[in-house]
């Protein structure tokens, strides 16, 4: 995460905001195209890895999968980049979409490498793929960045990033690129085609309020302002990306196992952890002027407003991934469908109506609506077929946090040498607040004692 703002601060200050805008708007259809082909197989992949007998022809068939779908991808891309161009008024995205195209058979490649450590619980390692990916990304960027390569220079720093994470995963697995598979392909679209849908469906609506606010009303200096903030509203979604695979798998076991109570104890500390993150995106949306100032200087400070609104859009996001993990785990994919099927028709009528209005304000508060209206209805349908919910009394705590922390973040001015201390100091209180309302229970505190004595007693160890 901090890799990732460091960069978009370098990206901005580099190229403006008018060509920051551009490089985002290349990087978003990237992304889409890049996000939905691995999406097609990921919680599939994760789900299965914990059941297959043939490991190293289901890898195979696995990693196949995504190099070939991502060559076809590419190719497509790379023909179509004049008429996107000019679909987009932007004549010079065309060689950006040409260049951008390398990247993706390299990017599904390595991230299929990433699902299967995650399916067979080697977390550890597909963190560390991921943070080499990230870590390659600003280094290269800034390199290129400040030998004077401009956009170009920072889709190359994309690609050399994902060839980095490839190298780097294949050091834990390996799958056989080239080598026959046996494992029936038949079975694995039978489970993947509602779960591609609703992953196609939440990428297509992703950026979907970008897109309508360049096709409607905006300059590429607006695009620029307006995907700053959704970077740094981003935040959240790092989080979802990194815990809903991890939770897909974890019960997924648990319930293959027959362990149903243990199984829907997850199930309600999973609901509960999006909620406990609502005071920490009040603290951001508190101090949405001071960090957009400080990642991005004061040329971008008109981000402020549509980064506040964007983190609660985030957050809904955020409920939406893990409450559709556990759909997946207990064998409802389709349901997922159910869950975000009314995000694109309500989206696009919102946008198109109230954009030419409201300008980038108006496309963020559609966003933050629509996405409420899938985590309200990803939330049902988990309540509806495990019988849980977030806990009322946690809510409440949340609420009554957020509140506060809001009130003091935005009337709090700190210059820019103090603001990451006041930000750490509010939210290391965040913890401490919900411990004194009572949030944890005998046996989590317990847990929560453990913890500290035992990190306690490493440091002093390696102190020793």
């Amino acid at each position: 995460m901090p890799t990732g703002l460091i960069t978009a601060g370098v990206l901005t200050r580099r190229l403006g905001p008018e060509g920051y805008g551009l490089f985002t708007l290349a990087s978003v259809l990237v992304a889409w195209l890049e996000w939905t082909l691995t999406s097609l197989f990921e919680r599939t992949t994760i789900k299965f890895a914990r059941e297959v007998e043939d490991w190293p022809s289901f890898c195979t068939a696995i990693a196949q999968l995504h190099l070939g779908l991502g060559c076809l991808m590419g190719l497509l891309l790379a023909a179509l980049a004049a008429p996107l161009g000019a679909a987009f008024h932007e004549p010079s995205l065309a060689g950006y979409l040409q260049l951008y195209a390398l990247d993706i058979p390299i990017f599904c490649l390595a991230y299929a490498q990433r699902q299967l450590l995650i399916g067979r619980g080697e977390f550890r390692e597909r963190a560390i793929a991921s943070a080499s990916r990230w870590t390659a990304r600003f280094l290269l960027i800034t390199l290129l960045l400040l030998n004077g390569f401009s956009i170009y220079g920072a889709i190359w720093g994309t690609i050399g990033a994902s060839l980095i994470e490839l190298g780097v995963g294949r050091q834990f697995i390996q799958p056989a690129i080239f080598a026959r598979s046996t494992f029936p392909i038949r079975k694995l679209f039978d489970y993947a085609v509602p779960l591609f849908l609703f992953a196609a469906i939440l990428r297509c609506y992703d950026k979907l309020d970008l897109i309508m606010l360049k096709l409607l009303d905006g300059s590429a200096a607006q695009m620029g302002i307006y995907s700053a903030a959704q970077n740094l509203a981003f935040v959240p979604s790092l989080f979802a990306m990194s815990f809903s695979p991890l939770l897909l798998s974890v019960l997924s076991q648990t319930l293959r196992e027959e362990n149903w109570p243990k199984a829907q104890h997850i199930e309600r500390n999973a609901l509960r952890l999006t909620v406990i993150l609502l005071p920490f995106v009040a603290l951001a949306a508190g101090s949405a002027n001071a960090i957009v100032g400080l990642v991005y200087g004061a040329e971008f400070l008109p981000a402020a407003t549509l980064l506040a609104l964007l983190l609660l859009g985030a957050l809904a996001l955020v409920s939406i991934s893990i409450a559709t993990a556990i759909l997946t785990a207990i064998g409802r994919p389709k349901l997922t469908l159910w869950a975000v099927s009314p995000l694109l028709p309500v989206s696009l009528v919102g946008y198109g109506l109230v954009i030419p209005h409201w300008g980038s304000v108006g496309a963020a508060l559609v966003s933050v609506a629509t996405a409420t209206l899938g985590a309200a209805l990803s939330l049902g349908l988990v309540y509806h077929q495990c019988r849980v919910l977030p806990p009322l009394g946690t809510g409440l705590r949340a609420l009554g946090i957020s509140a506060v922390l809001y009130a003091v973040a935005s009337q709090w001015i700190a210059p820019d040498s103090m603001f990451i201390f006041k930000f750490c100091l509010l939210g290391g209180m965040t913890p401490l607040g919900f411990l004194l309302l009572g949030e944890c229970d005998r046996r989590e505190l317990q847990s929560l004692r453990a913890w500290i004595l035992s990190t306690l007693g490493r440091i002093n160890q390696r102190s020793s």
